[in-house]
């Protein structure tokens, strides 16, 4: 079985019986077909040239989000994804955001930068904090368990909840977490209206998709104070560009989609394609099977 893999160390470090390895760079894949391929950091034109290649039969993407590839894998070819080797970081760095903001962090940053002594009443913890947890899969479960220490009250909403229970969760929240996928579905699902039923000085924390929130009734939301705040992984576009009216939101933390990074992240993800190449060569269905017309 021959199988594509990323050109970096830890990959080239992956020893499995049956399997012969060949590697590509973001600048080029190497010549010839291949039965798989472990897609990660290659850009959008060299993505399109391994999904393209004679021969494969699976793919797959060291990603949670399918969304970039699901539209590109060609008939017969079986997807898989790695949302495990993903969940826990993106859990953990949102928790960290929420204590973040509970904690000022981001007002006595920008405090320093200025050489002022920062000294406010206006802090808080999570203990007793309502958070609602809006696409509550893999991460949300995690969340939920890293959240119990800290004495909030979480409440999941998946797709099949229903909408009056929907209502009831946002209009309690003091913190509205999302972690949908980008579907058409989900587009632009946080507008002006769910905004405005959310209860004032509520948070929105965002590491789904970022085109899940309406920006300008996002912003509207912050200038009018009726949102406590946001942080946001996620924007649309992304990058966000200079110049954006959110880089100057007081009340708005911003990190560059990197909720799922971690120093040892290529590491993990030969060791998870490791795993995951010996299943494959001993006959056994590896995790994370993509179903046909699955998007998310």
């Amino acid at each position: 079985m021959r199988v594509l893999v990323p050109d970096r160390e830890e990959f080239r470090a992956l020893e499995v019986e049956g399997v012969e390895l060949a590697f590509y760079s973001p600048e080029h894949g190497p010549e010839g077909g291949a039965d798989g391929v472990v897609l990660w950091l290659a850009p959008a034109r060299l993505r399109d040239e391994l999904l393209a290649l004679p021969g494969l039969k699976w793919v797959l993407t060291l990603t949670a989000g399918i969304d970039h590839v699901a539209d590109a894998v060609p008939p017969g070819v079986t997807l898989y994804n790695a949302h495990r080797l993903h969940d826990r970081a993106v859990a953990i760095h949102t928790l960290a955001g929420m204590l973040a903001a509970e904690r000022g962090l981001h007002r006595f940053r920008d405090a320093q930068r200025g050489g002022r002594w920062l000294r406010t009443m206006d802090l808080g913890t999570l203990d007793g904090a309502r958070v609602a947890i809006w696409g509550y899969g893999h991460i949300g479960r995690i969340l939920e368990e890293l959240l119990e220490p800290f004495g909030a009250k979480v409440t999941g909403i998946r797709s099949r909840t229903p909408e009056a229970e929907w209502d009831v969760a946002l209009a309690e929240a003091d913190w509205v977490v999302l972690l949908l996928p980008s579907t058409p579905e989900t587009k632009g699902i946080v507008n002006a209206d769910v905004l405005a039923r959310l209860k004032p000085g509520a948070w929105i924390s965002n590491q789904g998709r970022g085109n899940l929130i309406d920006q300008g009734a996002l912003l509207a939301a912050l200038d009018s104070g009726h949102l406590g705040g946001a942080v946001l992984d996620v924007t649309d576009p992304e990058p966000l560009p200079e110049g954006h009216p959110l880089w100057e939101q007081e009340n708005v933390i911003i990190t560059p989609h990197i909720a799922s990074t971690t120093r040892d992240l290529i590491a993990r993800g030969a060791e998870y394609s490791q795993a995951f190449l010996e299943a494959m060569a001993a006959g056994r269905e590896p995790e994370g099977r993509v179903e046909a017309g699955q998007k998310y």
